[in-house]
């Protein structure tokens, strides 16, 4: 009898007290490594057709590289260029040149924390009110080049974006 008393007891402490660590288990949405690779892709033939051979590459919300592609003659250098671009977005929530638009008195601060670059090419990634990602660009002559191509990828992927789960 004490020992179904005890067993009662602790499923009724259980239930009554599990909202109150409902909060320490997170979910988070995140973009499948399938559609950055396809986002990559779009953005690489994109600056392709204008003549420019960049890198593009997709984090996650949390900074994490999902996907990668560099078009055969763009130069190594512009990975990290890429990623850092990514990177600022990130960090401010916003396209990364507007991120240096809206912030030029800490500018030259923010490009010297190691993973960021405040220049214009990395935009959101973004579906349902949450930020998904970003996507970094790097090769063209221009960030505002840059930016077009990550631009046509979004705008090629926006309906999946839309409709996702």
């Amino acid at each position: 009898m004490h020992d179904s008393v005890v067993k009662i007891l602790s499923v009724f402490l259980s239930v009554v007290f599990l909202p109150l660590h409902a909060g320490d288990i997170v979910t988070q949405k995140r973009i499948s490594p399938d559609l950055a690779l396809e986002m990559v892709k779009h953005a690489v033939e994109a600056c392709r057709q204008d003549g420019y051979q960049v890198t593009a590459l997709v984090v996650a919300s949390d900074g994490a590289e999902v996907a990668l592609m560099r078009d055969a003659h763009a130069s190594r250098f512009t990975i990290q260029i890429a990623r850092e671009k990514a990177n600022a977005v990130i960090l401010s929530g916003v396209p990364s040149g507007a991120f240096r638009d809206n912030r030029r008195d800490i500018q030259q601060e923010m490009n010297h924390v190691k993973g960021v670059l405040v220049l214009q090419g990395g935009l959101p990634i973004a579906a349902g009110g949450y930020q998904l990602g970003a996507i970094g660009v790097s090769g063209a002559p221009g960030g505002d080049k840059d930016e077009k191509c990550a631009t046509k990828a979004i705008d090629k992927v926006q309906d999946r974006l839309e409709f996702a789960d």
